[in-house]
């Protein structure tokens, strides 16, 4: 089992920036890839960027140049750099973790969730 607490959303003014961490605990063994969801009213929830522990990164092309996702493998936490915000930015963000193990019975795989963190631009 894994848990992830998130903190640091809030209100910002268009242009502004915030920073979001999450941090994770339990068995982290088969734990290879992290990264941030969000979620708008009426829409469905959407990547925003992910971290494997390698360091390879995936980016939404929506928040290239603007976002930057970053990891500390030592402390098993992650996080998002939310920098020249728009309106549009606004939701409900989400820590993710992946876990996939090979087992006996095949290839198991599971997501882990945290309980979202609100952020929310003002034009």
């Amino acid at each position: 089992q894994v848990q992830l607490v998130e903190s640091g959303g809030g209100l910002v003014q268009a242009g502004g920036s915030l920073r979001l961490s999450c941090a994770a605990s339990g068995s982290m063994f088969s734990i290879n890839t992290m990264g941030w969801y969000r979620q708008a009213p009426g829409n469905q929830r959407e990547l925003v960027a992910s971290i494997m522990r390698s360091g390879s990164i995936n980016l939404a092309e929506s928040v290239k140049g603007r976002f930057k996702i970053s990891r500390d493998n030592a402390k098993n936490t992650v996080y998002l750099q939310l920098n020249s915000l728009k309106p549009e930015d606004t939701a409900v963000y989400y820590c993710h973790a992946q876990e996939v193990a090979v087992t006996t019975s095949g290839l198991y795989e599971h997501d882990y969730w945290g309980q979202g963190t609100q952020v929310t631009v003002s034009s």
